[in-house]
């Protein structure tokens, strides 16, 4: 038997979120900011504590920093009860500096250990002790990018399911391994920006039909606009739940986590993408990706106040 329902290798920092900005930040000026604060960060730890909330064993391989950020950082991973006996250790963590406005954000980025984990830092055993495995932020994992297909080739040889969210491109340019990783990837879980990214298309429907050509379930996040998937040739979406916004901040990872953690139960299409956007949206009604996730109650709580209604097309 596996000893997780999923691994994860990849990044963990902290997000220091400051709110009530300007909307135009001019240089050499104190400007102000209403609020702020401290949280989980980190598209593959953020993944990893929603997971746990949500029931699902985890297993997170990370490099963490030697600092009071890196301290924090497992700490609340650990009250999600997600495993980390595998974490390696490095100097100086990461961190992440948002800076939202009203319609769009700044988000800032020091890479300090996301950028140093290295395949000789993985331990392939742990990583293939479950029934899936998946990665995040694949264009920040420049130490072990390189490495990614052969981690995914092995896992997909062990038996395991897969997915990846590969986040942003910093460098925009969308290439690199990519290519190489898709075919031992089961399931891609990118935003509508992302997914036009990757296609190199300008439009949705072009992007769903290039992106199923190369992965058996395409899965496009659009916010406010729902979810889509692409899976043997039939589309599906389902329509977001309406919720007042406080933060959205790893909203994305949180959809991921709802999706997988129904997908790791053997449920259909539809059910996943429900449970993605109902994990989404509650991430939004807190600070950051995990608050919402942090009290068990409001899970339930939330879950029963709101029901979809999936379609197929």
């Amino acid at each position: 038997m596996s000893k997780f329902d999923i691994t994860i290798a990849g990044e963990l920092n902290l997000d220091l979120i400051l709110y009530g900005l300007p909307e135009q930040m001019p240089t050499e000026r104190e400007l102000l900011a209403s609020d702020f604060a401290i949280t989980l960060g980190s598209s593959s730890a953020i993944l990893a504590h929603n997971l746990a909330a949500l029931g699902s064993s985890v297993g997170f391989l990370t490099k963490a920093g030697e600092d009071c950020f890196g301290a924090l950082a497992l700490e609340r991973l650990r009250e999600r009860r997600v495993d980390l006996t595998r974490v390696v250790h490095g100097a100086k963590s990461g961190v992440t500096v948002l800076l939202p406005h009203e319609t769009q954000r700044h988000i800032l980025t020091f890479l300090g250990t996301i950028a140093e984990l290295k395949v000789e830092d993985l331990d392939l055993t742990y990583l293939a002790s479950s029934r899936h495995f998946h990665m995040s932020s694949l264009f920040l994992q420049r130490g072990l990018r390189a490495d990614v297909p052969e981690l995914f080739r092995q896992m997909k040889s062990a038996g395991l399911t897969t997915s990846l969210d590969t986040n942003d491109d910093p460098d925009d340019r969308w290439d690199g391994v990519l290519e190489e990783i898709l075919p031992y990837v089961d399931v891609l879980l990118p935003n509508e920006r992302e997914a036009m990214k990757l296609s190199r298309a300008n439009d949705l429907e072009t992007t769903l039909s290039r992106l199923a050509e190369k992965v058996q379930t395409v899965v496009v996040k659009m916010g406010a606009n729902g979810a889509v998937a692409m899976r043997g040739g039939r589309r599906f979406s389902v329509p977001a739940v309406p919720v007042a916004v406080v933060d959205p901040v790893g909203a994305g990872d949180s959809f991921d986590a709802g999706f997988l953690h129904q997908f790791l139960n053997g449920a259909d299409i539809t059910r996943c993408l429900t449970w993605g956007n109902l994990c989404g949206a509650l991430s939004t009604t807190d600070r950051g990706g995990t608050e919402a996730f942090r009290n068990p109650a409001r899970i339930q709580e939330f879950f029963r106040e709101h029901q979809l209604n999936a379609v197929v097309e």
